[in-house]
């Protein structure tokens, strides 16, 4: 394998430095933009949240006075965690591959997965194996996955292909957008290369490395990308934008990677849809869904570099101008159904049922675009927009403010166990993630 596929690690006094590898094809990829995300949610709603994070903390202790000069003495302890500097490093990937070339130069740095999940019945607790999929992204050990492979789990291992296992850390989730990151104490293993999602097209080749089962592992199914931005709600009543494919994905194959022919990891699979297998049902055959790389690039590099998810926002939540609504005369575009007091839009003047038309001039058709040009944004983007209000049309300028969250959530309050309950309670033909072997399809 070309050398350019490997990580490299520079170390100095202070700071671990890790590398990242993306795709370049033909030119240079976009790079990958720290403090950007997609801010998803039920009702296309883009809110804030109270600002989280660590950070480091100090400890004042009195030492007594100073016997010789009759002055109060104090110590002052400082944080001296290191912090982690994630690099993108480019490596040329213009040439076309069969899908047996993309195979053998990725299945090394694809995981299975392995978790221990202690649930509660009626006051027994019994433990039972999960399976699922993953892949790594850098030399030193982390590795990315679906966040509900790896929910509620005791402990975590991870296999590579050729069947050295480690025990992992979960280091972060974004729970809203299922991606985890884990870490195993290693060095010198092989990342993928991440691809450009934004760069795909309906009808380009990709193929899915994964453990479907939990038993058949690094398994290869191969398609097309059937659809972009679709938007999916999932049966946790999550509205995710995904990528549809008809790979073929099942139960173990959650938090695997969707690859193009260039070798690029352009999605992560972690969902399909199912139905309930009754008899007067047919089959659903191929109808999969993977999140796009670059919103996992961002969610991962905020985890591991920071400790946070960083997300940009303005604190509206929207919804789309029904057509009967625009029979009326009103246009088409992203209706304020609430505002958050305090947030850029609340300050910027934007109003309870105004109707957002365009963005910095580009117009839009429906609160899901609104949410996807908010989430593309930096902190600190100015977003003009345009709004129409008591028939008439002004503009509004925001300013993107910043929403962070702890990669970390806190202990559940419910039962483990009386939550798997009320997840087996799924309707039939409704989208489900492919869990892997926890019960649940």
């Amino acid at each position: 394998m070309d050398n350019n596929y490997f990580e490299q690690q520079v170390n100095d006094a202070n700071t671990n430095q890790t590398n990242f590898v993306c795709g370049e094809a033909g030119k240079r990829k976009k790079g990958w933009t720290a403090g950007k995300a997609i801010a998803l949610a039920s009702c296309c709603a883009v809110l804030g949240g109270a600002l989280g994070g660590g950070c480091s903390y100090f400890l004042i202790q009195n030492q007594g006075r100073d016997n010789l000069q009759g002055q109060q003495t104090s110590t002052v302890l400082e944080s001296g965690r290191e912090k982690t500097a994630l690099n993108v490093n480019y490596v040329d990937t213009s040439r076309l591959m069969t899908a047996a070339e993309v195979y053998a130069a990725n299945v090394g740095s694809t995981v299975g997965i392995t978790t221990s999940v202690t649930t509660n019945y009626w006051g027994f607790q019994t433990t039972s194996p999960a399976s699922g999929s993953g892949f790594i992204i850098t030399a030193d050990g982390y590795i990315v996955t679906n966040y509900h492979v790896v929910e509620n789990a005791n402990d975590i291992t991870v296999s590579l292909y050729d069947g050295t296992t480690y025990t992992a850390e979960l280091i972060g989730y974004d729970e809203s957008n299922d991606v985890a990151v884990l870490k195993v104490d290693a060095q010198g293993l092989t990342p993928v290369v991440l691809g450009d999602s934004d760069s795909l097209n309906v009808g380009d080749s990709v193929i899915a490395i994964g453990n479907p089962l939990g038993e058949l592992t690094f398994s290869l199914t191969s398609g097309a990308v059937s659809a972009l931005n679709r938007e999916i709600t999932l049966s946790n009543n999550v509205t995710m934008d995904l990528i549809q494919t008809d790979c073929a994905i099942n139960s173990g194959n959650s938090g695997g990677a969707l690859f193009n022919l260039y070798g690029e990891v352009i999605g992560v699979t972690n969902a399909k849809y199912s139905s309930s297998g009754s008899g007067a049902s047919a089959s659903i055959d191929n109808i999969a869904f993977a999140i796009p790389i670059n919103r996992v690039k961002r969610i991962a590099e905020s985890i591991i570099e920071n400790g946070y998810i960083a997300k940009p926002y303005i604190g509206v939540s929207v919804a789309d101008v029904s057509q009967e609504l625009q029979s009326y005369g009103l246009p088409k575009g992203a209706v304020v159904k609430s505002l958050e007091d305090g947030a850029p839009a609340s300050e910027a003047g934007l109003e309870i049922n105004d109707i957002i038309t365009a963005v910095n001039g580009a117009e839009i058709s429906g609160g899901s675009e609104l949410v996807k040009l908010v989430g593309d944004a930096s902190s600190g983007d100015v977003l003009t927009l345009t709004v129409f209000r008591k028939s008439q049309s002004i503009e509004i300028t925001v300013v993107v403010g910043e929403k962070v969250q702890q990669a970390l959530g806190k202990e559940e309050t419910e039962e483990p166990g009386q939550q798997n309950q009320q997840q087996n309670r799924q309707q039939e033909n409704q989208i489900t993630p492919p869990w892997g072997n926890w019960g649940w399809n």
